[in-house]
């Protein structure tokens, strides 16, 4: 769900994963046509580092 979230809403992804400041400057990219892209390449990574590190928390969390 949020991967969809990524690509149709970038800036709403980084206030699901609790970065609200990301989430207003890629919001200010999004407004742009041009930014319209960076700012989904960039909330589908930031998406994906965040499972990443859930998923390292959790590893850590069962030793």
């Amino acid at each position: 769900m949020r991967l969809l979230i990524a690509l149709l809403l970038p800036w709403l992804t980084f206030f699901t994963i609790s970065r609200p400041i990301a989430g207003i400057i890629c919001l200010i990219l999004q407004i742009t046509v041009i930014g319209w892209l960076p700012a989904t390449i960039w909330a589908v990574y930031a998406l994906s580092q965040y499972k990443t590190d859930q998923k390292i928390a959790e590893a850590i969390r069962r030793r």
